[in-house]
């Protein structure tokens, strides 16, 4: 632990700031630590020197629009340059894209918990090695809603899984391993005030479920394969409505159970694209649902304006 001064243009205040933490002691035995997916490695890069400053790390599933989201970053930062020019940290690999936008990074993540789990092992080694301090991880991306029009953005008070439990499951070794998924409540509370200061931008706070699955797992109709009722579907979205679960995608239950056991503050941000007691797939025309994929690259960004003084 360590204690800085954070100057800004109303306040100066002592906040303590954490080194990002690991969880796993033999990382120290290792000569070299190669973050094989990132095309990276502790031996090859200087990760101190190229990470160091990160503060925000923004992470979501299509490579396209997390460069989007960086480009937008670089111009909402004001950071000199050509936004069009940024770099590809990742590009010796084509599994994830990485931009280093001053103190944020933008990182994909695929779809799925399998695809994020790799991608925050790799991350969370990173931000470590790099000897990164005092750093904010959000996730920004679509989901499907529960009992909310589309356009939505939904903050996540908790990630909670087929069974509306708090939990993310691991098998390690043949062995279930058990982790909560509870999200920093004030950090969710911190955004949804900042929501506020916002045109457009409907926001509320709620649980979201992850599942496994796109289609069978969040209750489609509309799969190759399908072994329920309509009636036994929307019993099911009732359920879910009922435990406090406002919408569904698949990677927030692993994304919140590393932040939690590493000790990183982390938000779930996703919009809503339809409402899923109304129907299954997506109608709404594309520039609209390209409006309605920017509004949590649009309140991250304030967040990060504010959080750098740069607004009041």
């Amino acid at each position: 632990f360590c204690c800085s001064v954070f100057f800004s243009s109303r306040n100066v205040q002592c906040l303590c700031v954490q080194q990002v933490q690991v969880k796993n002691p033999h990382l120290d035995t290792m000569e070299e630590d190669i973050l094989y997916h990132f095309s990276l490695g502790t031996k090859t890069h200087n990760l101190p020197e190229m990470f160091g400053d990160i503060k925000f790390v923004c992470v979501g599933g299509s490579a396209n629009r997390m460069r989007a989201f960086a480009q937008f970053i670089h111009q909402e930062l004001q950071l000199p340059g050509n936004s069009e020019e940024i770099r590809d940290i990742c590009e010796g690999t084509d599994r994830y894209c990485m931009y280093k936008v001053g103190p944020v990074l933008s990182i994909s993540h695929g779809m799925g918990v399998p695809s994020i789990s790799i991608m925050l092992h790799e991350l969370i080694k990173l931000l470590h090695h790099a000897h990164c301090r005092d750093v904010v991880l959000f996730r920004i991306g679509t989901s499907g809603g529960v009992g909310l029009a589309p356009g939505t953005v939904v903050i996540s008070s908790k990630a909670v899984d087929h069974s509306f439990h708090p939990q993310f499951e691991q098998v390690v070794l043949g062995k279930v391993i058990t982790r909560s998924t509870e999200l920093d409540e004030g950090l969710a509370n911190e955004l949804l005030q900042y929501s506020t200061e916002l045109q457009d931008l409907p926001t509320v706070i709620g649980n979201t479920m992850c599942t496994h699955d796109f289609y069978e797992g969040q209750g489609r109709l509309d799969g190759a394969l399908c072994s329920f009722s309509p009636e036994e579907k929307l019993e099911y979205l009732r359920k879910a409505h009922e435990a406090g679960v406002r919408n569904i995608e698949m990677e927030s239950t692993v994304f919140a159970a590393m932040c939690r056991v590493c000790g990183l503050k982390a938000a779930v941000i996703c919009v809503t694209l339809l409402n899923r007691f109304e129907g299954d797939q997506i109608t709404t025309p594309h520039d609209v649902l390209v409006e309605y994929q920017q509004r949590p690259q649009v309140l991250v960004s304030h967040f990060i304006k504010k959080r750098l003084g740069l607004i009041i």
